[in-house]
Parts: C-alpha cells; structure tokens; sequence
C-alpha cells in the first residue's frame, strides 16, 4: 500500500470513530438524551409513544414523536419544539407534566435542541395515536402553570471552577441525559430534592428503587473505579460481572453505549466530582 493510501485509510477509519463528534449532532443528541427509550412502548414502532410510565399521580403514557402531522409532531415549528423540551410548554400553550423530563432539559443548548428538532423530522412518520393518560381523579394539566411558577428551579449549580470534563459530563448528566429525574427523590409535589440529587429514589418509575450514583462509598458508587464506571456505561456490565436490567439497561443499549468514549469518561469524571450523599 503506498504512503497516500496509507494516510486516506486512517483519515477514514478516524471519522468513522468520531462520527458522533464531528456530525449528525441531531442524532447524537437523540441517543445522548434517551429519546428512543421512553418513547417506543413495547412492541411498538421507534418513537410511535405508548410506554407507560406509573407514579404516585397516576400513569402516563409516552406521546408520538415522529413527524406524523395528525399523531406526531409533524406541524410542529422548530420553536415550538424548543420551547417544548426546554420551557415545559406544548404549541398551545399549555404546560406539560413533568413525567417529560423538562426540568433536566431545560438546560439544553437551543443549538442542541434545535438539532435534535431536524433529527426526528427526518424519522419515519408513524400514526399510531396518543394514548390518554391514566392519572387521579384530582391531577389535571391546569395544575402545571402554577406548578411552574411556583416549584420549578432554573438556576444552575454549576461551580465556576469546575473543569471542562467535569462541566461537560453534567451537561450530559444532567441536562441530555435527565438522570436525575430517576435518581434523585421526589417531594409529594413532584419537586426534585436538591439537596439529594443522584442519591437514589425509592420510588422510581413504575414504583421500583432506583440506585444512588453519588461517589458514597457505602450507599453509592465510591467503591466503583473510573474504568468500572466507564465500561459499565459503554456494556451494562456491573463490576461484578452481572448486568443492569430494567429502564436502566434501556439508557444503555438506547444511549450511553452510543456516546463517544471521551464522553463517557465525562460523565464518569463529573459522577466522582459530587459530593458523596447516603441514602436513599
């Protein structure tokens, strides 16, 4: 093989390694941000809704994200989208449960938002229709304006000495990838304990204990080494050699296996820098 050869072989087998970097960011924001996982139901087609969701108000049930103009969100503007993911608020106006994970997305780039709009605009449109959510007698959508107003924090925690991995594994922690909207615990009102964030939640979705992730050595991941962490994220494989199961291995095989590795050593470099919480 000549010299030139040589170097367009490497040239090309680099951009297929950073193909998550380097393009298609709509994408590789949908698999950062779990997408896939909560919006296909069992059974169902990619993105068409219908996974069930059961907490203390109720189940809810994913809705149709594919560009389907009667089921989907075919007619929606590239605005109306953002302000959707990051303000918590449908083209009506209306304002959304925050089973959608908007208080974590709220922390969204529009760049990235925006991004991710063109992504599934090019998906397949699928018309299966939304499914009515199942909630209490007393929960309805007119509680969601105030609940807003009153409950939802948007100020950012971020130290201003934080490093740029650091600052990056939280931007795909807590922001793409919501984690604390399963991590953390919840008051009666739905509100995330920010004192306890990533600490593990007793009642997670469909009533099941979700784990603490802080660096606790005794009740989190202190004990777990950064190459454990990183190949967790990238296989699912525990460092005892069982694997993670349950919605859990959905935001793997959906969406940190797909991340790149400098990434996910982000994500783990941002993980040890918490302060180690007990519980939950």
């Amino acid at each position: 093989m000549s010299c030139r050869c040589a170097v367009l072989v490497l040239v090309l087998a680099w951009q297929v390694s950073h193909a998550g970097e380097v393009g298609d960011n709509g994408r590789y924001v949908y698999q950062a941000a779990g997408c896939e996982a909560c919006h296909t139901a069992k059974g169902g087609e990619p993105l068409a809704g219908g996974r069930a969701f059961a907490t203390p108000f109720g189940t809810f049930y994913s809705p149709n994200i594919t560009p389907h103009t009667k089921h989907g969100i075919g007619r929606w503007t590239k605005q109306q989208f953002i302000n959707a993911v990051r303000h918590g608020r449908s083209p009506s106006g209306s304002a959304y449960f925050p089973v959608f994970p908007y208080p974590s997305y709220r922390r969204m780039t529009d760049a990235d938002a925006a991004d991710l709009f063109d992504y599934l605009m090019a998906r397949q449109p699928d018309a299966t229709p939304n499914r009515a959510h199942e909630l209490s007698w007393w929960v309805g959508r007119w509680m969601m304006r105030p609940w807003q107003w009153c409950l939802l924090d948007a100020s950012s925690s971020a130290p201003a000495d934080e490093s740029r991995a650091a600052a990056r594994g939280r931007y795909l922690v807590d922001a793409l990838g919501h984690c604390g909207e399963c991590h953390s615990p919840r008051s009666r009102l739905g509100v995330l304990d920010a004192d306890r964030h990533l600490a593990g939640n007793n009642n997670g979705p469909g009533g099941e204990s979700v784990p603490n992730i802080t660096p606790h050595r005794d009740d989190g991941i202190g004990k777990w080494s950064a190459d454990d962490l990183a190949y967790f994220f990238e296989t699912g494989e525990l460092p005892d050699g069982d694997y993670t199961g349950g919605h859990m291995a959905d935001v793997i095989d959906h969406g940190t296996s797909w991340l790149t590795p400098r990434d996910r050593q982000a994500i783990v470099t941002y993980l040890r820098s918490l302060p180690p919480v007990p519980g939950p």
